[in-house]
């Protein structure tokens, strides 16, 4: 059986390669010094990242009207939500939650990965366009967040409607209120390093072992429960709101003849 990529596929793929590679290069390639403060991390190719993320998500969505997949009603969705989930990351709650990726899981789980990517990739951009966080970190939320979208748009879905749909939406929201973290702090890490608590802290020459073990080692000291609000808060809205989200977002597929984006 031959495997067939569409062209939208074939650019989802090249940008989530970009965002591994950009992620795991400082392990690959060391950084000249580490520093006390992350004030350095990617600082010297943070913009050629962003700029090949951007044209790639241009790219995905000229190839998705280039196949039918997308139109200028999808595009506008797209926008929409993408508008509306910037806005909520003002929404104030407990340790990290934003409301900012209440949308984008709905929107993948509902249209698929390619449009949850979308979603969350540009969602994350409006939303520090907003609020003036633009810096070198922006181009790895804008990866993370639209991993998290393309996660959601892999679930399999079961008795659409059902309490159990939204028990397990809420379920995976949390999960992915971790992920977000625990791949966020991998853009800095690798730059950081504080004599005080050497234990925590990557160095040239560690083996993946022990790498994965101090970073985890890191991770649960650091953010763990900064994130774990975040997940609670994913699950809160879920909860609270998905049920009718969801079936306004069913609704505008069926009206405007969505095609799921799948990968």
């Amino acid at each position: 059986m031959r495997l067939k990529l569409s062209y939208t596929n074939i650019v989802f793929i090249l940008a989530s390669l970009l965002g591994v590679t950009a992620f795991l290069s400082p392990f690959l390639n060391p950084p000249a010094r580490q520093t006390p403060s992350a004030a350095v991390a990617h600082s010297g190719d943070a913009m050629l990242v962003l700029t090949l993320l951007s044209l790639l998500a241009l790219a995905a969505i000229a190839a998705g009207f280039q196949s039918n997949e997308m139109n200028a009603k999808t595009l506008a969705v797209l926008g929409a939500l993408a508008a509306v989930g910037a806005v909520l990351r003002f929404v104030p709650g407990p340790g990290g939650f934003s409301g900012m990726f209440f949308l984008p899981i709905l929107a993948g789980y509902a249209f698929g990965a390619q449009f949850g990517f979308l979603t969350g990739l540009i969602t994350l951009l409006a939303s520090a366009l907003l609020a003036g966080g633009v810096g070198p970190w922006l181009p790895y939320q804008m990866f993370a967040a639209g991993w998290i979208g393309a996660i959601a748009g892999l679930i399999p879905h079961i008795r659409s409607g059902s309490r159990w749909e939204l028990v397990m939406l809420a379920g995976v929201g949390w999960a992915l209120g971790i992920f977000y973290g625990m791949i966020m702090n991998l853009w800095f890490w690798p730059f950081v390093f504080r004599p005080e608590q050497p234990l925590l802290y990557w160095h040239a020459g560690q083996g993946p072992l022990t790498i994965f073990k101090t970073y985890l080692l890191f991770y649960f000291i650091t953010s763990f429960f900064w994130d774990f609000w975040r997940g609670i808060g994913n699950a809160a809205l879920i909860l609270v709101f998905g049920a009718p989200v969801l079936r306004l977002l069913r609704r505008y597929q069926q009206r405007f003849h969505f095609a799921i984006l799948k990968i």
